[in-house]
């Protein structure tokens, strides 16, 4: 393969920037612009894992200064030499060093192309590659936590327990279908019922895992409804830390959806603050309203906000029939103020209640937890593994049910070459998942959502 550059530190100025150099020629190209100066060693002849400090030249002048790191194949992010280059971080200086470099027979790296190198050469599965965005895109410490333990493998590892085992079954049926004369035991019914019902069981498991690990990587699209002043753009702007909605004291002052993606406590929120839902004769506020209620049946997660300061209402109990069945919170706000709201006659409508004062800033951490009840987060270890992205899910579901199909078709009298077709389909979905057997197409699909640089 061609050898390849790219910055591999964000375009903005800082303090220093990194040049990564991959490829058979990485550390011919490095020496032909780098001069170390406290030793007489060239790239080429540095030890992997090792520095010096020198110029970097095109030869008749001098751009900056820096170090060079060196990386042996295959002891390296992507398998071959690697040669990284720490300039000063000025965008000017760092792309005349690229610039530089590329003019040594390098060329530009596409996006993701280390990483997809360090796949190709057996430095990671395409799970693994794939975790390596969701930790540079972390936004919290949860989906911190989840992201690095799918790069160190672990549904890596939870693929290739079922994948192992049905390879297992494919070897058997295959020997005894293929080797008739030799005096190989027959594969029974129950064995093949056994395997295909524990890799079904497994794979529902982690199926059910998927919308976790969305949430954790992707945040949950979230609405605030209610009647007007019960204090929905004063919760919008304790969860933003911002005046993000206008607040007042005149009914109908947001008309249109204000949105804000807010971190509470572990999860993102993807926030949108609604007009509030009452039968009104202005024709700007109505169309608000419609825009709120139409949220409301859309999002995944509704906070319905209740005034406890205030006896409930037509308006209220309409809000509250409107969550029934939903992932909804009743959010009693106004804790501060004498209690006259009685909730007991709705309190069916919701999942999760919780009693806040949003204009003191109560009650931030307990409605975290009740988002966290709600969506089951605590009860997911990161070490099991979890499925975090469409193409995974898909792989997994289109194995689960060739498993699945394969047992009824053998409980329907099917022959024996017809299941192993159904078995072989599952597994070869279970091999496209981990990368062991998928195209090209879906290779460069997945790198495709890389920056380029890493």
């Amino acid at each position: 393969m061609s050898t390849i550059a790219a910055i591999s530190t964000p375009r903005a100025a800082g303090g220093i920037s990194v040049i990564r150099i991959s490829g058979e020629n990485a550390l011919s190209a490095a020496e032909k612009i780098f001069f170390p100066v406290s030793c007489k060693e060239k790239a080429s002849e540095m030890k992997g894992y090792t520095c010096a400090y020198g110029k970097i030249s095109d030869g008749e002048n001098v751009l900056d200064d820096g170090v060079l790191t060196v990386f042996r194949a295959p002891k390296s992010y992507t398998g071959e030499d690697v040669a990284e280059i720490s300039c000063h971080g000025g965008i000017f200086v760092t792309e005349q060093v690229l610039r530089l470099i590329l003019s040594k027979g390098v060329r530009p790296a596409e996006a993701g192309e280390f990483t997809k190198r360090a796949f190709l050469n057996g430095k990671m599965s395409l799970t693994q590659a794939e975790s390596v965005m969701d930790i540079i895109s972390a936004n919290g410490k949860a989906e911190l936590r989840f992201a690095s333990a799918l790069k160190e493998g672990a549904l890596f590892r939870r693929i290739k327990n079922v994948s192992d085992s049905i390879l297992k079954l494919l070897g058997s049926l295959a020997a005894w279908v293929d080797y008739p004369e030799d005096d190989i035991p027959a594969v029974t019914d129950e064995e093949i019922f056994e395997t295909l019902g524990s890799a079904v069981k497994n794979l529902d498991n982690l199926l059910s895992s998927y919308d976790s690990g969305r949430i954790l990587r992707k945040g949950i699209d979230t609405v605030i409804v209610g009647k007007p002043n019960v204090g929905k753009s004063t919760l919008m702007n304790m969860l933003s830390g911002c005046e993000r909605s206008i607040v007042t004291d005149i009914a109908g002052t947001t008309r249109d959806i204000v949105e804000e993606s807010v971190r509470l406590g572990d999860i993102v929120l993807r926030l949108s603050d609604t007009a509030g839902i009452r039968s009104t004769e202005d024709k700007v506020e109505n169309v608000g309203v419609r825009l709120a209620q139409k949220k409301l049946e859309t999002s995944e997660l509704i906070l319905a906000v209740f005034d406890l300061g205030s006896e409930i209402s037509a308006e209220d109990i309409s809000v509250a029939e409107s969550c029934k069945g939903k992932n909804a919170i009743a959010v009693l706000n106004k804790s501060d103020l004498e209690q006259k709201f009685d909730f007991s006659g709705i309190a069916d409508n919701f999942k999760e209640t919780v009693t806040i004062s949003a204009e003191n800033g109560d009650g931030a951490e307990r409605l975290s937890e009740a988002v966290g009840r709600i969506y089951a987060l605590g009860e997911i270890i990161p070490d099991t593994g979890i499925l975090v992205n469409e193409r995974q899910r898909s792989c997994a579901e289109k194995a689960r049910n060739a498993f699945s199909e394969a047992v009824n078709a053998l409980r329907g009298g099917a022959t024996l070459d017809a299941v192993n077709i159904l078995i072989d389909d599952g597994e070869n979905s279970l091999l496209e998942l981990t990368g062991e057997r998928a195209s090209e197409a879906v290779v460069n699909e997945v790198f495709s959502h890389f920056c380029v640089g890493k």
